[in-house]
């Protein structure tokens, strides 16, 4: 089949993927911190706030999917939300780490409202920007090419923020400084949001949708009539606690347990090196072994890379540093397995419902990754008013061993679970190709511009 996408289309989708995760991953690694050491917010109303706003967030995804697959414009179904959108992501962004007042009290207030609409500002355009890689192309080669484009500037965008950061931060007053983060989060949310207008405009959709607009009751048949779908909706749920885990504590690890701020960039240089190697081998690994099988051999030895430094040199910052990269690897090997499963469930779905809904799935998915998000931060935040935290407190023995834990225990529990679902997901290559052969011979029911 011939080839549809352009490179400019290719470099501006990685890109905005490299944006969009750029500014998400400096909400999730320092909203807290901020909240509760430069804002003063006690740890209890912090856990409140961003557990509540964050499954609200949760729960707008699939709202929003339901929308993008109503979308009717002359700009297509999913393009719209990508150039009209990121404003309100910038402008959220950096309300959230302003601050407003010296008042603990005020402060609650002030933040639990900017976190609120940066959570649904984030959304309106998250489900769009995966879902265009569903019909940017008739060719399901260049689809799954596109969503490993998205994925790998996703990666490059959460490495640049991992490793870059606290560098800005620090250049800017350091992580005790309030204006540090007011001035890092411009930086970011500027540049992110460019990039992901410029995909928008720049991006054609190709699969056109019917005229009339989708039906409800057969969206959340893709969900509920797709068993396969649902048992790796629940393998990704569990999976995306690993990173959202680590993205969401390693501030306070590394000044807590390490003693040193400074050690967030030497955690994102394992970041960056486990999940560039992870995601480069696994599309290889694919063409010799079943997704499933790759799935499921990540994850035993991601649980034991994650758990293994509390047992062995637990006080190694170096020791620490090699086993993070190594299960940052094996991250990589099922973000770029599940991302492939996940384009299969979609054509199973076709094949079996004769609908696809790429919106509601690629909201469902966003929703997991989200609502893991929410019971990482509230483990988090459950943890630190056991051990009744307050900013710059003493890093006593407990203190240092409940951040280690949030570090290398939860994510290597998630990891373990994640086995059970996929045990019982079963769309084997086979059934995928004749499935697709069907599909290939049918009437392309979209259409093309």
């Amino acid at each position: 089949m011939q080839k549809e996408i352009r490179l400019t289309e290719k470099i501006s989708y990685t890109s905005a993927l490299l944006g969009q995760n750029m500014i998400y991953n400096f909400m999730a690694m320092y909203i807290m911190f901020f909240f509760t050491d430069i804002l003063k917010i006690p740890a209890s109303a912090v856990t409140v706030i961003v557990v509540i706003a964050s499954l609200w967030d949760a729960v707008n995804d699939p709202i929003m999917g339901a929308i993008a697959d109503r979308t009717r414009t002359r700009f297509g179904k999913f393009r719209p939300y990508l150039i009209f959108g990121p404003p309100f992501i910038f402008l959220s962004t950096v309300l959230c780490f302003t601050i407003f007042s010296a008042d603990p009290g005020k402060s609650l207030v002030f933040s639990t409202i900017f976190y609120i609409l940066w959570d649904m500002s984030y959304t309106v355009s998250d489900v769009p920007i995966w879902a265009m890689s569903s019909v940017i192309s008739h060719n399901p080669g260049e689809r799954n090419r596109m969503v490993t484009l998205g994925k790998i500037g996703g990666t490059i965008g959460t490495v640049i923020v991992a490793v870059g950061s606290i560098t800005i931060i620090n250049a800017l007053g350091g992580e005790r400084n309030g204006n540090a983060y007011l001035f890092s989060s411009l930086i970011i949310a500027a540049l992110g949001s460019i990039l992901m207008i410029v995909c928008g405009i720049i991006l054609k959709e190709r699969i056109v949708p019917k005229k009339e607009k989708a039906d409800l009751r057969n969206e959340l048949k893709t969900i509920t009539q797709n068993k396969p779908m649902l048992f790796l909706m629940a393998a990704l749920l569990l999976i995306n606690m690993v990173n959202n885990m680590r993205q969401a504590v390693q501030l306070y690890f590394v000044v807590y347990a390490w003693g040193n701020s400074s050690y967030v960039t030497y955690v994102g240089a394992a970041l960056v090196l486990g999940m560039v190697l992870g995601m480069a081998v696994t599309p290889k690994i694919i063409d010799h072994a079943s997704k499933k099988t790759i799935f499921i051999n990540a994850c035993i030895l991601g649980a034991i890379s994650s758990a293994l430094p509390m047992f062995i040199l637990p006080a190694s910052v170096v020791f620490g540093l090699v086993m993070l990269c190594l299960s940052f690897a094996f991250t990589g090997v099922t973000t770029i397995t599940s991302t492939a499963m996940l384009m299969d469930v979609i054509d199973y779905s076709e094949y079996r419902l004769g609908f696809r809904g790429e919106g509601i799935v690629f909201s469902i998915n966003t929703f997991l990754n989200k609502f893991s998000n929410t019971i990482c931060k509230a483990i988090l935040g459950i943890m630190m008013i056991l051990i009744g935290y307050t900013d710059a407190m003493e890093r006593t023995h407990l203190v240092t061993f409940s951040f280690s834990s949030m570090m290398y225990l939860v994510p290597a529990m998630a990891f373990a679970l994640t086995i059970i679902p996929l045990a019982f997901y079963n769309l084997p290559d086979d059934k995928l190709d004749k499935i697709r052969k069907s599909l290939s011979h049918k009437e392309d029911p979209y259409g093309d511009i």
